[in-house]
């Protein structure tokens, strides 16, 4: 499979003991039960940790996973709003490892940071921070399940599901789409139907029309971000 690679690419390895990749619906009754699989939702938001700002949209073109999926159940003790705790059961993913390939575009909906759409600074921050292992704390999906960055070249090195041919996971979730990123202000979920192909996924693009939408709310409001005041430029 040949993955495109954009100028503004950054590619990195994601590893960590456990993971827990879900979405509402498979958290029913307190339980919470793993995909097989990263969402793009989860990899954009591991992405996001390593860099981010306003001015910029990632967008994860595809992920290889390395490792043998295998899940282990716990049972966790969560902290209830009320006070106290019940028994739950959690199903994670173990000894996880994933290389991502992404790259950044431009925010259409943010025309007041147009100013800051420096590509080539960008750029170089986001590898710098992938060099780094991420700006903030990684985590595979939930805040229990620690994340380690290091950069890598997509493709390379040996997989577990290399030569495994074609798996389909069925209707999965797939993303949120934020008040800021559409001119309608709604917050939207979005649903697909993966095939990973020889352990690599290629992810629909957000605004594919190919993937299932669920507008959640509508007209939100977006935040105002101010030079100097709650925001800075690139080459600061």
């Amino acid at each position: 499979m040949i993955i495109e690679k954009h100028r503004n690419s950054i590619e990195y390895v994601i590893y960590g003991d456990y993971a827990l990749f879900s979405e509402v619906a498979t958290r029913t009754g307190g339980e919470k039960n793993s995909y097989q699989i990263p969402t793009y939702q989860a990899l954009k938001g591991i992405t996001e940790s390593i860099y981010w700002k306003p001015t910029i949209v990632w967008v994860i073109d595809a992920v290889r996973v390395m490792n043998k999926i295998q899940t282990e159940g716990k049972g966790i003790r969560p902290i209830k709003m009320s006070g106290g705790n019940d028994l739950s059961y959690y199903t994670y993913l173990k000894k996880v490892k994933y290389q991502v390939l992404a790259h950044f575009e431009w925010n259409e909906q943010r025309e007041d940071l147009r100013v800051d759409r420096n590509e080539n600074k960008h750029h170089n921050i986001a590898k710098r921070s992938v060099n780094l292992g991420g700006r903030r704390d990684i985590f595979l999906g939930t805040r229990e399940c620690q994340g380690y960055v290091e950069p890598c070249e997509f493709g390379s090195g040996e997989g577990f599901y290399d030569g495994y041919g074609d798996w389909q996971f069925g209707f999965e979730f797939h993303s949120f789409i934020y008040p800021d990123e559409n001119p309608e202000h709604d917050f939207i979920a979005q649903f697909w139907r993966p095939i990973m192909h020889d352990g690599i996924i290629q992810f629909e693009r957000p605004d594919s029309t190919q993937l299932d939408q669920r507008i959640i709310r509508r007209n939100q409001h977006v935040k105002d971000f101010i030079e100097g005041r709650n925001f800075s430029m690139a080459e600061e």
